[in-house]
């Protein structure tokens, strides 16, 4: 074939050349160099010789004439550049392989899919190029030895065509994603016959129709709006209208990017999924886990109980030395000439070679210092059996071999360790772990490693992380003694006792040490000069890692007893020319060569122009990693190309090894007669089933594998299941690998539990029967035993993935991802595929590494193919898809990726991917059943079921009021304004209120006197200057403080009706002031009251670009209202009249208003003074906002009624002052205070590292006897206890903080206030509250939720838990809608509408049964009554309440109940970025928003993280997860998440945000 680029046979182009273009050609197969810069240089080297080349070159054309339709792709546009002939991914390149997986793409029709949008910062990952050397990798630990079989014979030569034209182009112009492919498991359409042949349309006929996921949508939507459909929404606010808000399909824009690529994904979801599966295993409670049947179809193993292997006897006639160390002896004394080891530098020249004589004596001096010359406090520093770590560098044989041979002459253990580059290395941690558990306390290692390693600041060297303190021995010469003449070492090298160890990597990422004897390592070494035929004095190339493995085996001690003369060529040698060991083959004539297929993949790119290489002088070329069934590709492609060069096909010897077995398996060179070499091509589906079927019809997913030889002499050899005991295989059957030897390892050290599985396995026949009375070794090799006994290996345990019922191997799965065009996109082939367990069952991730140039349309493109070819071929789903920018995965020591380094980063978020995919919905299958809701028992079953389980009626009551009357003053006075009145007659001069600015400074009084005279004035002001009379809604719009409370009494004084309403933020008026023009139109306020600053506010410019500000009613400004009086102060007709309204937005988004009647306020006053014990003589702390619920009432009610003094303390001067409440607390040492979570959690995050600095300012909390959080949600125990740890410091006692609840029908439910017992916790079972029920479990126990009580029920309410369907009442600790009735219950809605009707059970709801007069109001809120052991003040048992959540809140999935915020709590655990979390459901998906608190960078390790947790913990699959900068979720005054004004920016596309991910 010609060389590329140029007719060569016409030109003949100097040695020089050749080289520079062959170099070229490797810097561009490295991604080094771009495809311009290539062309660039190769034209100017070829300028002279060709005179006439403009890019493309005649040959090219030539050589691309491929089969079939590629003949008229050359000479396509597409082709004009010249292709780099093969890459470093062409390692795993088979063309049957690449074919396949085009075919199986090509039956997929284009189809969009959601493209994840991800803000423009993030894409521009830093490419690490800059500080890190590149590399060659891949995704086996094996350094890269994957490569794809390919009868085809040149395929590595031939310069690929593009790979495109088996794509349909995207189509252009979507603006929603931009890829234009799929990504779910089965195509839509029926694949095209010819393409997929018979079994594979069979196959996709056999599936049931898909599972609709948007089923449950109508339903959703009338649930989710049924509660108030015709209050004015709130939500869509910032498009400054009302009414119909965004409401198309439930709350969407239709022109909104996001909800596009939602209906997308929706219709990727209902694309058919795995067969659905019958059977079921109990999850420990009633969720039952899918268990997966297997298939009635699958393959099953049909052969004969196997026979043992037995390998022929070692040979016995033979004069061998007694032991190794006897062999050095005897070599270097007797030729102490003869050459032993050759190292090479990087140049490839030899650096030095170790003669046998030099060996020997060096060997001795190591020994004698390491006897006699290292001491410490005069005792010998080792003792026989003592281990002692390797450290030297890949390029130092010579004085690694001196250093082992020295340790067995002084009879200690040598651990061969890698050079630890940096402190952190991948995996460098756990060889330190292996380093402490083997006691190792000294390293030997050269001078020159010796001062490249890291140092402390001392000058030693460095202790890394993990490593235990070790003593470093330099064993250059002139650091060692010279032992006297008459010293010799008494090494017994025989026997049990351990020679050497070697460390082994497990698929977690654990190191451990595997301890060969010195029996084993001298059987070892007879044996494999048996197999391979080792004479005395032959030459052998080693480009393996002489510390470890087969390179140690054969290139440092089997050598030795062979008197051999290794020349070793170390891995930087073969980067830097991968043709070094084939020129060093023929400058030695070396008749054995020992390689991977990755260094027969390289020497294939780099051989152009080398004419004058020969190979003649082999006989074995030993094919290392021959047990990687994809090495087969390498040589065959290898044997092709240099068959010419004297290559003979029969030399190829693959073998089999493993650290535990030692080689397993090796194929015999031709002059001792072995069987010729076999191939099977085997059917993948029939593997992942463990079954073994030639593949007769060419289906496309096939697996073609080599021999790998014969088993070893005087072993046995039998294959056993991989998982139970270890039966034998049938002869169909793929299972383990053991082997029963005196030549395999002994024991993992120091691990005897694990060791008597793998080291001491006894095979038994199906009946139960042992095969042979010795114990076998397990190899962790996958494989059976083929035609002529010869050994086949399909995988290793290592890489294995276990999805369901089926098994897939890593490799497998790492070469079809890298068949989907692999030039284009990863870089360098470096893809690590892994399993993690989510939800009882491996899922599969592959990470790739992205070229530095990809852009986000060929990421996404890949990624949908890469899914695509992966479920066609192998007919599994890939649970998460992640891309790393370049040169970012751990590396191993010998290039290759470090697998189990990067499945811990992804488990602990530390990946930092730039793009994921993650396909949950198409992976799991084994999610618990749709809870079906089952008919309603009725409620008068319900009664009868209780009273016959001995069950209390769920029924609970404050203190009585009518015996509580402290005196008649209550009876005296129902209306407030009298009380005010009678106040400021009686005590003028009492001071009602404080109002604290930032600076802790009082800005404003009032006494009762001061206050009364205000509030005339404000009267007088509505009277004349509004010309108002009575009934006239008025809107406050104040900021808080006294002048609120004036107005609102004032309004009372004219008879007009309050509403209060949060003035709008100067700084957001764009989003504030809809909201409070809403509330003045929606409660037909006639009037504004409000001070001068507001009023200028609400006619500015600014604000006319936000509402119409012509539409305002009267504002007055009562800044300056003339001292007048009215006439007679209003005395409402009857208590029930309307006192004032109450407005606030719902956590739902809806804006409602209650109305409270003059009777109404009045009880609700009087409740709150006697539960808290208020008087007069009384101080009060206040942290809340006043304008609705229970903050108003205590702000502008509670002090007028019962007299005490109130501090108030606005919540938005905390954010200039954090520790302005505790101060205030403090300072006026106030018994009882309030606040809302948003205040408690500024003060626990902003003061909760000062506690000492409060302390020294005089701060002291002891005067709080309690301290209530004023709340309409469950109790958030963790930010209350918190908060009572925190300031226990200042005193606060453990027992102060308590909470309260309240809603719109009812502002105050509970309140802990003084007496009464201290609220109780319990836990309840998580899982049980999805289904609607309560089950008790203890503290500590999985899944277990911690609810506590919502303070004491308030004098005068009862409660009762009623069926929020039927209506019917529930029994004690049963979960159900909580319904109260009191003299203080709003009377009602206030809307615009008027259509009370709907509404009216909220407020007059009754029973269906029992007792069905009595009128309750209904909360919207869920709970239970739980009678307790402790007794309340009248002595009775006390009843506790627990509110579980708003029934509104409620996520309706999969059948199930889920509240909202279990699952954020569960988020906000899952890495520690996730600053808040909010989630909702949109058309069914679940929607998951995380805020980062972090760097841009990182947002997409949280992907994955937020995907498991919820599938773990609660069994949902998340549809999409959105990723947002910190304070995007917005959150109302009382700290509550709106979730729906969450739903709607998000759906609007008005979020910004970093990432979203639409999960698959």
């Amino acid at each position: 074939m010609a060389e590329r680029g140029c007719p060569l046979e016409a030109v003949p182009l100097p040695a020089e050349v050749r080289e520079s273009l062959a170099e070229l050609d490797l810097e561009l197969s490295e991604g080094d160099i771009t495809q311009k810069g290539y062309e660039k240089k190769r034209a100017k080297l070829l300028a002279r010789y060709v005179p006439l080349i403009q890019g493309v070159d005649p040959s090219l054309q030539a050589e691309n004439r491929l089969p079939g339709p590629s003949q008229t792709t050359a000479s396509a546009p597409k082709q004009q550049k010249p292709r780099p002939s093969s890459t470093r991914d062409e390692r795993f390149r088979s063309d049957v392989h690449t074919e396949a997986v085009q075919a199986a793409l090509a039956k997929y029709k284009e189809r969009k899919m959601p493209m994840p949008s991800k803000r423009r910062s993030v894409l521009t990952h830093t490419s690490v190029e800059a500080c890190t050397p590149p590399d060659t990798s891949s995704a086996s630990e094996d350094e890269g030895s994957l490569r794809r079989p390919g009868p085809r014979a040149s395929a590595p030569l031939q310069s690929w065509p593009s790979v495109e034209p088996w794509l349909d182009p995207a189509p252009q112009g979507s603006s929603t994603s931009s890829s234009a492919s799929s990504t779910s498991s089965h195509p839509g359409g029926q694949p095209a016959a010819a393409l997929a042949g018979p079994a594979a349309l069979a196959r996709l006929d056999l599936r049931p129709a898909p599972p609709d996921v948007t089923t449950g949508l109508l339903q959703q939507q009338q649930l989710g709006y049924r509660e108030r459909p015709q209050l004015a929404s709130v939500r869509g606010v910032p498009r400054g209208c009302r009414g119909s808000v965004l409401e198309t399909a439930g709350g969407v824009p239709v022109s909104s990017r996001v909800s596009s690529k939602i209906q997308q994904l929706l219709n990727t979801l209902k694309r058919p999924k795995r067969p659905p599966l019958k059977e079921f295993f109990v999850d420990d409670f009633e969720e039952l886990l899918e268990v997966q049947q297997p298939d009635p179809n699958q393959p099953k193993p049909e052969g004969s109980q196997m026979a043992v292997l037995k390998g022929e006897p070692l040979a016995v006639g033979t004069a061998w030395p007694p032991s190794l160390l006897a062999a050095l002896q005897q070599w270097g004394t007797t030729q102490p000439k003869a050459p032993c080891l050759t190292a090479l530098d990087t140049a490839g020249k030899a650096a030095c070679t170790l003669t046998y004589g030099k060996l020997w004596s060096r060997s001795l001096k190591v020994a004698y210092t390491l006897l006699n010359k290292l001491t410490s406090k005069n005792e010998p520093l080792l003792k026989p059996g003592d281990r002692v770590a390797l450290v030297f560098p890949n390029s130092d044989p010579v004085m690694f071999a001196v250093g082992f041979y020295g340790c067995l002459l002084a009879e200690l253990v040598p651990v061969p360790v890698e050079v630890p580059l940096t402190r952190k290395d991948a995996g460098s941690q756990q060889v330190g772990f292996l380093l402490g558990s083997c006691g190792v306390a000294l390293a030997l290692t050269t001078d020159a490693c010796q001062k490249g390693l890291p140092k402390a600041q001392t000058g030693e060297v460095a202790t890394f992380k993990g490593w235990p303190p070790l003593a470093w021995l330099v064993i250059d010469g002139k650091h060692l003694t010279k032992p006297p003449k008459d010293w010799h070492p008494s090494a017994q090298d025989v026997g049990a006792g351990t020679a050497y160890i070697e460390y082994k990597t497990s698929k977690e990422g654990s190191t451990v040490g595997v301890a060969v004897s010195h029996a084993s390592l001298l059987a070892q070494c007879r044996a494999l000069t048996q197999a391979c035929g080792y004479s005395e004095a032959e030459t052998l190339t080693n480009v393996l890692d002489f510390k470890r493995d087969a390179g140690l085996w054969h290139g440092v001690l089997t050598s030795i007893l062979n008197r051999m003369h290794v020349v070793s060529v170390p891995y930087a040698l073969m980067k830097a020319n991968p043709l070094s060991w084939i020129q060093k083959v023929c400058a030695y004539k070396a008749r054995a060569a020992l390689v991977k297929s990755r260094d027969m993949h390289w020497s294939l790119l780099a051989q152009r122009g080398q004419r004058d290489v020969s190979l003649s002088s082999l006989r074995l070329l030993i094919v290392a990693d021959g047990a990687n069934p994809w090495s087969i590709s390498s040589c065959d492609a290898f044997l092709n190309v240099f068959q010419a060069r004297g290559l003979r096909p029969e030399v190829i010897c693959p073998c089999a090894s493993s650290p535990e077995a030692l080689t397993v398996a090796i194929r015999r060179p031709p002059e001792l007669g072995g069987p010729p070499p076999r191939r099977a091509v085997l059917s993948m589906s029939g593997l992942s089933h463990g079954v073994i079927r030639v593949d007769v019809e060419e289906k496309l997913s096939v697996l073609t594998v080599q021999d790998v030889g014969q088993v070893m002499p005087g072993a046995d050899l039998c294959v056993v299941k991989p998982e139970g005991p270890p039966h034998l295989c049938k002869t169909d059957e793929v299972g383990e690998i053991c082997v029963g030897s005196g030549a395999t390892a002994t024991a993992y050290y120091g691990l005897p539990g694990i060791t008597k599985t793998v080291f001491e396995t006894v095979p038994v026949t199906t009946g139960g029967a042992p095969v042979s009375n010795r114990p076998f070794t397990r190899t962790g090799l996958l494989g059976f035993i083929g035609p002529d006994n010869l050994v086949f290996v399909v995988g290793k345990l290592d890489g294995l993935m276990v999805v369901g019922v089926r098994r897939h191997n890593a490799d497998d799965v790492v070469a079809t991802a890298l068949a989907v065009e692999p030039m284009k996109f990863v870089y360098r082939g470096r893809i690590a595929v892994f399993s993690v367990t989510v939800l009882h069952d491996d899922r599969i991730v592959l990470v790739a590494e992205q070229r530095p140039d990809a852009s986000e349309e060929d990421s996404f493109q890949w990624m949908s193919r890469v899914l695509q070819a992966i479920d066609s071929i192998h007919q599994v789903g890939v649970y998460c898809l992640a891309l790393v920018p370049a040169n970012t995965l751990p590396k191993a020591p010998l290039g290759g990726i470090h697998v189990s380094e990067t499945k811990q980063r992804f488990l602990e978020g530390m990946l930092h991917p730039c793009n994921v995919l993650m396909c949950p919905h198409t992976c799991v299958t084994n999610l618990p059943k749709p809870r079906q809701k089952q008919p309603e028992v009725g409620p008068a079953s319900m009664i009868v079921g209780n009273l016959v389980a001995g069950k209390r009626i769920a029924q609970a009551s404050g203190r009585e009021l009518s015996h509580l009357e402290d005196s008649d003053q209550a009876k005296k006075f129902l209306f407030l304004p009298d009380v005010l009145q009678w106040r400021a007659h009686t005590t003028p001069e009492h001071p009602l209120f404080l109002l604290l600015s930032a600076k802790g400074t009082v800005t404003s009084t009032a006494t009762c006197v001061q206050l009364h005279k205000k509030a005339e004035r404000v009267a007088a002001a509505l009277v004349e200057k509004a010309r108002l009379s009575a009934g006239a809604h008025v809107a406050l719009v104040y900021p808080p403080g006294v002048d609120l409370i004036a107005a609102f009494y004032g309004c009372l004084y004219c008879g007009c009706v309050p509403v209060t309403v949060r003035p709008p933020h100067p700084q957001n008026l764009a989003t504030t002031l809809p909201t409070v023009k809403m509330i003045v139109e929606v409660s037909k306020s006639v009037c504004v009251l409000t001070t001068q600053a507001i009023t200028r506010l609400l006619k500015s410019k600014e604000a006319a670009a936000a509402v119409d500000v012509r539409t305002w009613p009267t504002i007055l400004d009562t800044d300056d209202t003339p001292k007048k009086k009215v006439a007679s102060v209003f005395r409402p007709p009857s208590p029930d009249a309307l006192a004032y309204l109450d407005f606030s937005v719902s956590t739902t988004g809806i804006l409602a208003g209650v109305k409270m009647s003059h009777a109404a306020t009045s009880a609700l006053c009087r409740s709150i003074k006697l539960q808290c014990e208020l008087y007069p003589s009384r101080r009060i702390a206040i942290c809340l906002d006043p304008y609705c619920g229970l903050g108003f009432a205590l702000w502008c009610l509670c002090s007028v009624y019962s007299g005490h003094q109130s501090v108030l303390v606005p919540p938005p001067e905390l954010e200039t002052n954090v520790s302005l409440w505790l101060w205030a607390v403090s300072q006026y040492k106030a018994r009882v205070t309030f606040c809302s979570y948003s205040v408690m959690e500024m003060c626990a995050r902003g003061l909760g590292a000062q506690t000492a600095v409060l302390r020294t300012k005089g701060v002291s909390l002891s005067c709080v006897r309690t301290c209530m959080v004023v709340a309409e949600e469950r109790p958030r125990i963790a930010l209350t206890q918190s908060f009572s740890k925190l300031f226990g410091d200042l005193g606060l006692p453990a027992r102060a903080v308590s909470t309260t609840f309240g809603c719109r029908v009812n502002v105050a439910i509970c309140l802990q206030g003084t007496a009464g017992p201290d609220p109780t916790t319990v836990y309840v079972d998580m899982r049980a509250l999805r289904h609607d029920r309560v089950r008790l479990v203890e503290r500590g126990s999985p899944h277990s939720l911690p609810l506590t009580e919502s303070g004491k029920i308030l004098p005068g309410v009862k409660v009762i838990i009623a069926h929020a369907e039927t209506r019917g009442p529930l029994g004690d600790s049963h979960l159900g809608e909580i319904w109260v009735s009191s003299p203080h219950n709003a009377t009602g809605y206030y809307t615009v509408y008027g259509e009370e009707g709907l509404h009216a059970d909220h407020f007059s709801a009754r029973l269906s049964f029992g007792d069905t007069q009595t009128v309750w109001a209904r909360t919207g809120f869920l709970g239970f009554l739980r009678r307790t052991e402790l007794t309340d003040a009248s002595g009775e048992r006390h009843d506790a309440l627990y509110v579980v959540g708003s029934l509104e809140e409620t996520l309706e999935l999969r059948g199930m109940r889920y509240h909202p915020i279990d699952i954020e709590t569960s988020v906000t655990r899952a890495h520690r970025s996730i600053a808040e979390c909010a989630v909702f459901t949109w058309t069914n998906l679940l929607v998951v928003v995380v805020e980062l608190d972090g760097l841009e960078q990182d947002a997409l390790d949280l992907v994955a993280l937020v995907t498991n947790v919820v599938l773990e913990e609660h069994h949902l699959v998340v549809g999409v997860v959105v990723v947002v900068d910190p304070g995007v979720i917005p959150i109302n005054s009382r700290g509550e998440k709106q979730r729906m004004h969450l739903r709607d920016g998000f759906l609007a596309d008005q979020l910004d945000p970093i990432y979203v991910a639409y999960n698959m």
